[in-house]
């Protein structure tokens, strides 16, 4: 089976010069989770994309809340991605390397055309693989300067 067989097609993206509220907002009224970066919405090439873990995370925890925090201040640049023709395997594999549940699928030119959610495998997949590839994705990693308890 093929990334383009689950991928949602055409996902809402922003872009990073839009505020966190604006990205904040798109992904309440779509209900999602995670919302590609692009350049513009004409063009759509990928930069980067934002999670409502990575607003929590850099913005809201870390006390930078305000109108003046952009999209770009907080996005991952440069995502994991897949291109519509990776078998799903290959994108499994991708999601438990890098611990991400959601990719964004570019073609040749670097257009943002989908997005495969860890949701879109799990839907169209067998149990036993399926609880793999959610315990190795979801795998715990202490935070940087924290020391494991016994």
């Amino acid at each position: 089976m093929k990334v383009r067989e689950v991928m949602t097609k055409t996902p809402v993206c922003c872009m990073s010069v839009d505020s966190l509220q604006t990205a904040a907002d798109l992904m309440k009224s779509h209900d999602v989770g995670a919302i590609p970066v692009v350049n513009n919405n004409t063009e759509r090439k990928l930069l980067g994309i934002i999670t409502d873990r990575d607003i929590c995370i850099k913005a809201v925890a870390a006390g930078k809340i305000n109108g003046m925090i952009k999209v770009m201040d907080v996005m991952t640049k440069s995502p994991i991605t897949c291109r519509p023709d990776d078998s799903i395997e290959d994108c499994e594999s991708k999601m438990e390397r890098n611990q991400v549940r959601r990719i964004p699928v570019i073609d040749a030119q670097g257009v943002c055309i989908g997005i495969v959610a860890q949701a879109d495998i799990v839907l169209r997949d067998i149990a036993e693989h399926t609880s793999h590839t959610v315990a190795a994705i979801s795998q715990h990693h202490a935070p940087a300067g924290a020391t494991a308890h016994a």
